[in-house]
């Protein structure tokens, strides 16, 4: 595929922040989308294993989740994101309940914090302290939560903790699952921690952890660490939160990651997919004894989107009153294990569901192939403290042929690049 490049400065360019990053990586100006694929205005067409950063697993303009947008908005749908109530609030919270808490016998309330899955884990912060009385929050090596200063303290990356321009405080940072490589067990050093009054750790108020960490580098934990990490937030009276924004709506197969580890955390942060569409939105799940907010204690415009109430309560009932997406995430995973399996890049492909990362021998590496992925038509992305890791997430709605095709470009780019 032969790539156009603009001669002049585009408006982008003179206008737009430096801050600019994707569109920097993908240097076309796209114009419309459907299922799996994204097309630029010269009507190139591109296979999409980014998916929105993980807010498409349902792909772009779903008709299933479209119609019912449409309908909405031609009816004259109430628009704006206070917390008024209304019908699609309604019919989305009736719908969450039955088709997610309920068969799942989850004992949560909802919470709307704001659109943006940062949203979601400052209002998780914010009612931990406030429940337990204490400040300090354990995260882990590589987590990612947000670009907001709470959030941010409890995310790794050096260079996007840098960007905040104050310090960083009230948050703490124990080894995610394999940092150590097996050579310590499990949370030995976080328990001696807590144990010794000397350590000068804080008892915490709680813990927030990714299943999966994506933008770490596509870092699964175990079943097994998860089940350790909440029987020790139990028996030292810490609340646990899983930060479950990219991975959760059926990423890793299950509505939500935990499900498979058999833990019920007690705060749980979801965004990206749960409006089904790309529209931004989010909630913050808790169980119902720690519903100790006063009204309007946290608040905001946005914390309402009705659109995205109508989109979501389409997605789920398209897709999670059975368990047919779920069956075939988890069978396509064998297929994506396999292939990645056979790339030479030195290290076994990790994930789960549909969300896999390969590492390369350094970041260059992996922006070379991602580039030349690009350039071949398919869209992927670099994760990683190096970004030495091609993170692939292609729609859950992904067809068996499209998933294929991806995966023969991402081959033929990782041979290019060798």
């Amino acid at each position: 595929m032969t790539l156009i490049a603009d001669t002049e400065p585009t408006v982008f360019e003179t206008v737009e922040s430096e801050v600019r990053s994707y569109c920097r990586s993908w240097p076309t100006v796209f114009e419309r989308a459907t299922g799996s694929r994204l097309f630029d205005e010269h009507g190139r067409p591109f296979l999409d294993f980014f998916a929105g950063a993980g807010s498409l697993n349902y792909g772009h303009n779903n008709p299933a989740l479209k119609r019912p947008l449409l309908d909405y908005l031609g009816g004259d749908g109430i628009t704006h994101g206070l917390d008024m109530s209304t019908t699609a609030k309604r019919r989305f919270l009736e719908t969450f309940r039955s088709t997610v808490l309920a068969p799942r016998a989850l004992p949560y309330k909802v919470m709307f914090p704001g659109p943006t899955g940062t949203n979601a884990v400052e209002a998780a912060l914010k009612l931990a302290r406030k429940v337990t009385g204490r400040t300090t929050v354990v995260s882990f090596t590589n987590a990612f939560h947000g670009m907001s200063l709470g959030s941010l303290a409890l995310t790794g990356n050096a260079g996007k903790r840098a960007g905040a321009g104050v310090p960083l405080s009230h948050t703490a940072q124990m080894p995610y699952d394999h940092y150590l490589g097996g050579r310590v067990p499990d949370f030995l050093w976080f328990e001696r921690l807590l144990e010794d009054s000397g350590s000068g750790l804080d008892h915490p108020a709680a813990v927030i952890v990714e299943t999966v960490q994506g933008e770490g580098g596509v870092n699964a934990a175990r079943a097994e660490w998860l089940r350790g990490l909440a029987d020790l937030c139990r028996r030292r009276d810490m609340l646990l939160i899983v930060d479950d924004i990219q991975m959760g709506c059926g990423r890793t197969g299950e509505f939500f990651s935990f499900e498979e580890a058999g833990i019920t955390p007690d705060v749980v942060t979801l965004s990206k997919s749960i409006s089904g569409y790309g529209l931004p939105m989010s909630l913050c799940l808790f169980r119902d004894e720690l519903d100790v907010w006063e009204p309007g204690e946290h608040n905001g415009t946005f914390r309402g989107n009705n659109p995205a109430f109508v989109t979501a309560t389409a997605a789920l009932d398209t897709y999670w009153r059975d368990t047919a997406l779920r069956d075939r995430t988890l069978r396509r995973a064998a297929t994506v294990e396999a292939a990645l399996g056979e790339l030479g890049a030195g290290t076994a492909p990790r994930g789960r569901g549909l969300v896999w990362g390969v590492e390369f021998a350094d970041g260059e590496r992996a922006r070379a192939v991602c580039r030349r992925a690009f350039e071949l038509g398919l869209l992927v992305e670099t994760s990683g403290p190096g970004d030495e890791v091609v993170k692939l997430l292609p729609p859950l709605t992904v067809t068996d042929d499209e998933l294929d095709e991806g995966l023969g470009i991402l081959a033929r780019a990782v041979r290019h690049t060798a």
